[in-house]
Formats: C-alpha cells, structure tokens, sequence
C-alpha cells in the first residue's frame, strides 16, 4: 500500500474570546488529510489531523519542509514490516530529518498534525478504534478505558461578558454532564478575578470542581499574591501561571501554593518535558500535566514523554492533555491517562467529542468506530472533507 496524496489547508478560529495572553480573533488552524490507495466501502481509507488551539496553522512549515519529504519518500520506506500499513514511527523519521536538536517551537505543531493524520489512517486501515490499538500495541495488556474523565474549559473573557453571563456558560456545562469547569484569569485584576471565580463557585459550589488557568501571564511575584488568594477557595488545580519554560518560577511558587498545580501544555517536546520534572518542581502526589499530543510532534514524541514520566516516577494517571479533542480522547482511554480537557461551546468544530457521545457524571465514552472517530462529528467532518 502506499500513501497517494497529502492535503493541507488553514482555517480561522474566528472567535472573539481572549485569555490572559492572546485574542483567538486571527488565530489560524491547520487541517491535513492523508489519503492512502487501501479501500473501505469502495473509498480511499483518508486520515485526517488538525493542531490544538492555541497556537497558528503551520502550512507554511507543513508546505516548504515536512510534507515534501513525505512525498519525496519511496512508498516501503514509510510502511510497517507487514507492508500492509502505514508505520507512524518510520514517518516521523523521515518528516525530522535534516533538522537539528531544539528549536520545537512552531515545526512541533506542524509534525503533530501530520501524525494525527497518520495514526487516524492507521487505526482505519486496521479497521479498530484508535485507542483500543494504542491499549494493544502500547497498554501492557491493560485493555483501553471504557469512559474517561473529562472537564468543561470555558470562562474566557468576552467583550461586555459579566458575572452573570459567565454564571450562565457555567451552568450550561453542569447541564450537559461535566462537574468540573475551568476558566481564566490573569486578564483582569486580582480583584475582579476573583469576584469572578467566586460567582462561578456560587455555580459550581465546591473548590474542587473548579480550576484556574493564568495562561503564563503572571511573573513570580503576581503568582504568589494569587496563589495566597486562591488557596482559602481549595481549587482543584492552579494552572500555568508563568511562562512555560520558566522552571524556577514554577518551582519557586511551589513553596507558596501547597494545592495541586498543573502545567505542561505549552511545552512540546521530550526534552522540554524533562526539564519541567527535573526542575520545576512538580509533585507527582498532587499535580497535573498536561502536555498536548498534537502540538508536541504527535504520538510518536507523546510516547517518549510518557516513558520519562514512568522512569521519573509519575503516574500516567497524573496526565491530563490540553486540547479538548478526540485524539487525545483516544489516547487518554488507550493509553491510561488521568482524563482529557473538553470544548464543549467554544473553538468548534474542533472541539468536543462525538455528536452522539453523552457526557454523564464528568465522564465520557468513545464510539464504536475505526480511528479517532471524527466522522462522527458531523461538522468536523463537513469541514475535513474541503480539504
């Protein structure tokens, strides 16, 4: 078999909502399709992969180097020993070479998105869903989650959206299933957040199913006085308060805030992640990690990451991705992660799981179909076929 075309195209989030750092107003998303000469009811099998919000479409990138060396590749050398499938790790090889160590940066994204492709492909020409191949090829014969934990991320500030209206979006998750929300701070004062956070735990009622996400904003000094003002409200977890890579920051706010923390997606690769658990310290009785699949290079990098986490004593249960869609869905059953992010009512149709997949209890199950399952998401599924 053999790959026969490799699409790519970029589209607009169009949303006018802003976190602490950035307005998602011109933010971009690249989408690919890779399409294969194997037949599913008379069809070419086509595996489809997008890049989490949050960062830009990277088809320049995707156009000038990665997909020209897949294209240029014979077709054995980008296939299993079988020859009868795709091998996701011999692409991944062939899309990095000729690129140095370090700078991750924007070209981790583009690869990532092309490995979604691949391992939406793969899963499809096997004719199983993603995550139970994950389980069998890379689970230590546990078989896949049944259903996984998910939380409802939202409270992003809107212009001219007030208390009562970010009460309302709350409640709106509640409704749907989720017990967890998270939202945003850090784009207004520390007063105004938080009456914000307040108002939601009016909503919510415990601590614990909220989190707060900084988004990076704070340095050091603003991350403790918010760390001294969260911590009487026993939030589940406070997020990524200062920037990604600064590791004694992260550290440093740990002997100030005793409560779980989490951070990580913003860092994208493996060696980035080993540097946040050699010296950030995180605390692997407590907090979250939530590195993202789809912006670190795929699950071809995304493995690596987890074996580290393995050797340096963490829990895969104390991995929770950011990006709220149905890959790291997949992975989180297939590979016994602590759950995944949800984007129930914003960044669509990325966001979000399959139409007909019912949230109950803050948990979800996967559908009974071959690869990750986007055509199952009616409008995602509209929008990929353009490509």
């Amino acid at each position: 078999m053999k790959i026969t075309d490799i699409r790519e195209r970029s589209f607009p989030l169009d949303s006018p909502l802003r976190n602490a750092y950035i307005d998602f107003s011109q933010m971009t998303c690249s989408v690919v399709a890779v399409e294969t000469d194997v037949l599913r009811d008379g069809k070419p099998v086509t595996g489809y992969g997008f890049n989490s919000n949050g960062r830009y479409g990277a088809g320049g990138l995707l156009r000038e180097r990665f997909l020209p060396r897949l294209q240029a590749a014979t077709p054995n050398d980008l296939l299993d020993e079988s020859g009868s499938n795709l091998d996701p790790f011999k692409i991944h090889t062939c899309m990095m070479s000729n690129e140095k160590p370090g700078g991750h940066g924007e070209r981790s994204v583009a690869v990532g998105v092309v490995d979604m492709a691949v391992w939406d492909a793969v899963a499809k020409i096997e004719e199983r869903p993603l995550n139970r191949l994950l389980a069998d090829r890379f689970g230590g014969d546990v078989p896949a989650d049944e259903r996984v934990y998910v939380y409802a991320a939202g409270g992003y500030y809107y212009p001219g959206k007030g208390l009562e209206a970010l009460q309302d979006e709350m409640r709106g998750y509640l409704d749907l299933g989720y017990r967890d929300v998270k939202m945003k701070i850090g784009g207004a004062s520390l007063t105004e957040d938080l009456a914000r956070i307040e108002a939601v735990l009016d909503v919510v009622g415990k601590g614990e199913h909220l989190m707060v996400d900084a988004n990076g904003r704070f340095d050091l000094q603003t991350a403790v006085a918010y760390a001294e003002a969260l911590a009487p409200y026993g939030l589940k977890w406070y997020e990524e308060a200062g920037d990604p890579l600064d590791y004694d920051l992260q550290a440093a706010l740990a002997k100030h805030y005793g409560l779980p923390m989490a951070t990580g997606e913003n860092l994208f690769s493996l060696q980035d992640a080993r540097n946040l658990i050699r010296h950030g310290g995180m605390r692997p009785d407590r907090d979250w990690l939530q590195f993202d699949c789809a912006l670190s290079y795929g699950l071809v990098e995304y493995l690596k990451i987890l074996a580290m986490l393995r050797d340096e004593g963490w829990s895969s249960r104390r991995v929770v991705p950011h990006g709220g869609h149905q890959m790291s869905l997949n992975i989180a059953a297939g590979l016994h992660l602590g759950g995944n992010e949800s984007y129930p009512r914003v960044f669509q149709p990325y966001g979000g799981f399959a139409d007909d997949v019912e949230v109950v209890d803050g948990f979800v199950g996967l559908p009974d179909c071959s690869g990750i399952g986007m055509e199952r998401k009616a409008k995602l599924y509209e929008l990929l076929q353009t490509v």
